[in-house]
């Protein structure tokens, strides 16, 4: 695990954030990673770091499993294209039944399907097998929503699985560093209540925000197939 800091300093924005994190992860550049963000914020920073990297970006569409009656507890994750990864001890231990997993499976398909539908027409999924891939968000209070969507980008086999943040808790960043091969953290404060008093400007991002840096990944993938560069 590689903390920068563990000030409280504020970044300017997200995109700064973003700029900081590709100069942290220099190593990967040329290295044809695929950066994915987590929508919606985490999408801004993605850009940022796909940017200074020369990398692919993408969004991570994936939605973790709420446990029953503990909404900041992920029992598990569910993939883009539907593929479940329960986390067997949390089920076992509240005694979660099928029916309770059947029922949350239902509920994030859905948002899954309305996020896919507006998304993917943009941009097609990226493979990711075989590549570095670095997840990112644009901060991390129980990191609960990053260790659900490292379960399910697991799954797709990549060779290096790096989660790049910039201000977390030391609390998120143990349950994520349990399931990624390597973490970046630019800041680690003392004091965290939420993740936007670590920034000067922290505007709501909409799906239209999201929409418009997919399509400037589909522009650049566009111009770089037909150059052969």
């Amino acid at each position: 695990m590689y903390i920068v800091s563990r000030t409280g300093e504020l970044f300017r924005d997200r995109v700064q954030a973003g700029r900081l994190l590709a100069a942290a992860l220099e190593e990967l550049r040329g290295e044809k990673a695929v950066v994915l963000g987590i929508p919606r914020g985490g999408v801004v920073v993605a850009k940022e770091i796909a940017r200074g990297l020369g990398a692919d970006m993408d969004v991570v569409l994936s939605r973790k499993l709420v446990t029953p009656g503990q909404t900041e507890l992920a029992m598990g994750s569910i993939s883009e294209d539907g593929n479940i990864f329960l986390n067997e001890e949390i089920v076992q231990t509240l005694g979660i039944t099928s029916r309770q997993i059947e029922q949350e499976k239902t509920r994030q398909l859905e948002e899954i399907k309305r996020r896919t539908q507006l998304f993917r027409k943009v941009l097609p999924k990226t493979p990711i097998e075989g590549r570095a891939v670095i997840v990112t968000d644009d901060g991390l209070a129980t990191g609960a929503t990053m260790q659900s969507a490292l379960w399910a980008v697991r799954q797709e086999k990549p060779c290096r699985l790096i989660v790049a943040v910039p201000v977390a808790t030391g609390e998120a960043l143990e349950s994520v560093a349990a399931v990624a091969d390597e973490v970046v953290c630019l800041r680690q404060p003392p004091n965290f209540f939420a993740v936007g008093q670590f920034y000067m400007r922290f505007y709501q991002v909409e799906d239209e925000d999201v929409l418009d840096l997919m399509k400037e990944e589909a522009e650049k993938r566009k111009k770089r197939s037909e150059t052969g560069k």
